[in-house]
């Protein structure tokens, strides 16, 4: 019996043709796919539509089983993708592309759990996409992150051997994280110093943001391989610009404005945290495009400098409130009328809006 297609499932639960095409579009999106080669020339169809390959891809796909490991970790890359308020993208993960194995999240446990988890590995080897949170421990006695009496090291290597390919995400499975802070005694490594004879990405950021770990699993399902990376491992299309390149405070950096401390004039009108420890500026990650709770905000947007939390070492960079060790080149006119974009408005609003608060504060002072 032929499995049924992504897209047989979904039509199974109830999921329309039109809410098809929009999941579709949300997806397509996700991947970066709105920059392929232009969709219309002359009125003649020249490139790709992207919507339209994710659909043909689900159309044509079966559904992609998915073994999740946690190691040493705090599961909050997991608390992040269960409370994610992308329904339609996290339920195409969570059930549509079928995670066989998920400790946290499935009902089973003990030797189910683990019977389970080899059943599957046996049965789609060579097809399953390892998601792995957490750092391996690589520690001389095998001592640390021990499960039914394995280590996470031998866990992994087993896991990793029958993948088609391995993701790491959050900053603990990318770059080993906080296990792998001085002294480390764990000896916490990162996955990819683990597993190298199979296609490996990083998905870091204490947690990870959901929609970024989704979206690369999704860009797998599609086209059959995982996206293009930078240097450190991670997809372009969410970690291909700093926070600071699309921060809403940016345009107070621009201007050589900022907060001295948080509870000051500056912090009041909403100035750039540079000088409080933002480590925006040397930061990659989508935080201030995709935001979180539903775009709601991100730590800048609410008043707290960025940590540098998708970085390697950013547990030992030096204080979290301490400025950059290193200054940073102030971007010319172009280049910052351009970064700055949508932020002017939205820092001069913030700023405004601090502004009037402070204003009536002080006729009400004067009332009294």
């Amino acid at each position: 019996m032929t499995e049924k297609t992504v897209y047989e499932h979904l039509r199974a639960s109830g999921v329309s043709r039109r809410d098809f095409m929009k999941l579709c579009g949300t997806l397509a999106g996700m991947m970066g796919l709105e920059f392929a080669p232009p969709v219309k020339a002359l009125g003649a169809v020249a490139g790709p539509d992207p919507a339209g390959l994710v659909a043909e891809a689900l159309m044509s796909k079966s559904r992609l089983p998915l073994i999740w490991l946690e190691l040493q970790d705090c599961a909050g890359c997991t608390e992040a993708i269960s409370r994610s308020q992308s329904p339609s993208l996290v339920n195409l993960v969570l059930n549509s592309i079928a995670v066989e194995y998920h400790e946290t999240l499935m009902a089973a446990a003990g030797f189910q759990a683990e019977a389970s988890m080899r059943a599957m590995m046996e049965k789609y080897r060579g097809q399953y996409v390892l998601v792995v949170e957490g750092s391996p421990s690589v520690d001389a006695d095998g001592i640390y992150c021990t499960v039914a009496g394995r280590s996470s090291l031998d866990i992994l290597r087993e896991a990793a051997a029958g993948a088609a390919a391995v993701i790491a995400t959050g900053n603990c499975a990318a770059f080993g994280g906080i296990p792998k802070a001085k002294p480390n005694p764990t000896g916490a490594r990162a996955v990819s110093d683990i597993v190298t004879d199979r296609p490996v990405i990083n998905i870091p950021g204490c947690p990870a943001i959901p929609e970024v770990t989704t979206g690369t699993i999704a860009h797998f399902l599609v086209m059959g391989a995982l996206p293009r990376t930078d240097s450190l491992k991670r997809p372009l299309t969410f970690y291909g610009h700093t926070i600071h390149d699309h921060c809403l405070r940016r345009p107070f950096y621009d201007a050589g404005k900022f907060a001295g401390s948080f509870d000051d004039d500056g912090a009041r009108a909403g100035r750039c945290l540079y000088k409080l420890g933002c480590k925006g500026p040397t930061t990659y990650n989508a935080c201030a495009s995709l935001k979180w709770e539903k775009g709601l905000s991100y730590p800048v947007q609410s008043g707290h400098p960025c940590l540098g939390c998708s970085e390697p070492s950013f547990w030992d960079g030096g204080g979290f409130y301490q400025g950059q060790s290193a200054p940073v080149d102030r971007p010319a006119a172009a280049a910052a009328g351009i970064a700055a974009g949508a932020g002017i408005a939205l820092g001069a609003a913030l700023a405004a809006a601090n502004g009037a608060k402070k204003r009536k504060a002080e006729k009400a002072e004067k009332a009294e």
